[in-house]
């Protein structure tokens, strides 16, 4: 069986250690954990990750966040892998830093990753792997919150909630998104 784990983010260093590439960090966490690598092939920096007799290929999208949507799709039809198994992890300013939900379906909540993965394949029904950044911003500094530096503090937090991530996303491969939200949506 086949999943896709889709880390979003923006490719380049000046994004290294934002905010927003926190999707691009759980998937590498992924693939240290998996003994894996990433090679750039079309349209997304790509690896494979074996789990309980499972193959996750993760991927780090280069279209830049907000064609994400290209990606995925492409990489969903290449490998042939169904929608009920794609998983997307992204940040998110409604929840405060390093809160972790899972979720079946959903609105975009305004993030251009999620708007463009709606739009590209036609629905709002895939999973996805929320991790808060929070709203530490004054109002018109959004873009600049979230494509800043995790602060001192937040950094602090940030290792043990990417190994629970990591956590969430073997779990959802192996035993469903229903008992996946059940043991991890209220810790």
């Amino acid at each position: 069986m086949k999943y896709l784990i889709a880390g979003l983010g923006n490719i380049g260093e000046e994004y290294a250690n934002t905010r927003h590439n926190i999707g691009f960090v759980v998937a590498d966490a992924l693939a240290l954990e998996g003994q894996a690598t990433f090679k750039t092939e079309r349209l997304a920096m790509v690896t494979r990750v074996k789990f309980k007799g499972r193959t996750l290929v993760v991927i780090k999208p280069t279209t830049y966040m907000n064609l994400s949507g290209k990606a995925v799709k492409y990489w969903m039809e290449k490998e042939a892998i169904p929608r009920e198994n794609l998983l997307v992890v992204v940040d998110d300013l409604d929840l405060e830093p390093g809160v972790l939900r899972l979720r079946a379906r959903g609105s975009d909540g305004s993030h251009n990753g999620l708007a463009h993965i709606t739009e590209t394949l036609g629905t709002n029904d895939y999973a996805r792997l929320r991790f808060g950044i929070g709203k530490n911003f004054a109002r018109g500094f959004q873009v600049e919150y979230v494509l800043g530096k995790w602060s001192r503090e937040e950094e602090k937090i940030l290792p043990p909630r990417v190994e629970q991530a990591v956590e969430i996303v073997k779990s959802y491969v192996s035993i469903g998104i229903d008992r996946t939200m059940a043991a991890y949506n209220n810790k």
